[in-house]
């Protein structure tokens, strides 16, 4: 049967994927303009829809349903937190199977996602929505510290910031007070968990969940911007089971019927916590640490599920087969800047990439790059990626192929202190 898939938001390869499932599957692409130069192997497309990011929801539903009565859609897709609530509301309105708005709505606002997990009695992390700093000194007056504080919309780490004290609350607030492309909607407190964090990766298909892997994740104890990843984190047989029962309940409470989904936890000492949950694969590598680790092809199964197909029954087979062979361990390690400056060069790369165990070591700034603290994803300077029999040697190996590089920077007169 010949396919038609709107992908909205653009998707990096995963229309090029898509495409590559066969001869008779074509991709329409709908996007914000800035997304527009960032569209890979745009001339392979049948077309593409460029839109103010701004532009109100009845323009975007006109342009799609134009397209749609002369060349009409068979799927909708998006692989990415941008645009999915777009894409669920026009799905909504083709006929056309996608997340409902709802749920895309629970899962994009996390206080939304909080008052749902405690209404169904998985998870009730004390929370609260703050209009100003009086609120959220407030809030910690009320439970304590340590708090999170972030956006109630955000990606990326973009905003957030730990909360210890009543005289860091005016610079907690200002920092999540955001509205931009990733931090907007006003500013969540929320109790911050203690424990080893970790990110689950799991597959849905007609409100059937499949867990994954476990991923162990390493974030800054600050802004809580990812750092590294272990892929499969080591784990205590229950400490596994417990987590997989509760990211299960959470994907069942905010109706998660099908997809890629990431979920990130914190495992106390009452148990499991949920950070957030995303209905998308993993970012930092993790579909490739997966991969390599697990052979399961993360990518693979959520484009041919896309286009209609079963996976979790192959999936399943891929995890049992994964299961009766020799471990393997993958990591990824991200380089952070450490002075204000601005960045010259990198040096080391050819060492690093030499490294036993190391599969990979690519930069994520250019020369030019004005460094900044590490406030967001997009701060950090380069990435290794490394394998080895068991987590640690892995995580090491990476660690250490970050470590071999040299970042030349030209130091900004104007601050005397580290980025920390």
């Amino acid at each position: 049967m010949a396919e038609h898939v709107l992908v909205l938001g653009g998707g990096m390869d995963m229309p090029a994927m898509l495409r590559e499932q066969g001869p008779d599957v074509r991709t329409t692409v709908a996007c914000q303009l800035p997304v527009l130069p960032k569209i890979r192997r745009s001339a392979e497309h049948s077309r593409v829809l460029a839109l103010r990011a701004d532009a109100p929801a009845a323009e975007w539903a006109a342009v799609v349903k134009a397209v749609h009565a002369l060349d009409p859609f068979t799927r909708v897709a998006a692989f990415a937190e941008r645009d999915q609530d777009r894409a669920a509301a026009l799905a909504r309105e083709l006929g056309l199977a996608m997340h409902s708005p709802h749920t895309v709505h629970l899962v994009h606002h996390k206080p939304s996602m909080r008052t749902r997990l405690a209404e169904t009695g998985v998870d009730d992390t004390p929370f609260t929505v703050a209009a100003d700093a009086a609120e959220l000194h407030a809030f910690l007056a009320r439970h304590g510290g340590p708090c999170i504080v972030k956006p109630a919309v955000g990606a990326g780490s973009t905003g957030v910031h730990r909360l210890d004290s009543a005289a860091d609350v005016s610079a907690a607030f200002a920092r999540a007070d955001q509205d931009g492309e990733w931090a907007r909607g006003g500013v969540l407190a929320e109790r911050l968990h203690t424990g080893p964090q970790f990110s689950v990766e799991a597959f849905s298909e007609d409100g059937d969940h499949q867990v994954v892997c476990v991923t162990r994740k390493y974030s800054d104890p600050q802004t809580f911007v990812e750092l590294g990843h272990v892929v499969p984190a080591p784990l205590a047989q229950a400490d596994h089971e417990a987590i997989t029962r509760h990211v299960t309940a959470v994907l069942d409470a905010l109706d998660i019927r099908f997809g890629p989904t990431h979920t990130e936890v914190v495992l106390t000492d009452d148990g499991p916590r949920t950070i957030e949950t995303h209905i998308r694969l993993g970012g930092d590598e993790i579909p490739a640490l997966v991969h390599a680790a697990l052979g399961i092809d993360l990518e693979r199964h959520t484009v041919r599920q896309v286009l209609g197909l079963p996976v979790l029954a192959e999936l399943r087979a891929e995890l049992a087969t994964a299961a009766a062979t020799t471990p393997r361990y993958e990591a990824v390690w991200f380089a952070r800047p450490t002075a204000p400056g601005t960045l010259n060069a990198i040096d080391g790369l050819d060492q690093a990439r030499a490294g036993h165990g190391v599969s990979e070591v690519r930069p994520l700034a250019e020369p030019g790059t004005e460094l900044a603290p590490l406030d967001s994803s997009a701060a950090r300077l380069a990435l290794a990626r490394a394998h080895g029999p068991d987590a640690p040697t892995a995580l090491t190996r990476a660690r250490t192929a970050t470590t071999t590089l040299r970042f030349h920077v030209t130091l900004n007169p104007d601050h005397d202190s580290p980025l920390i």
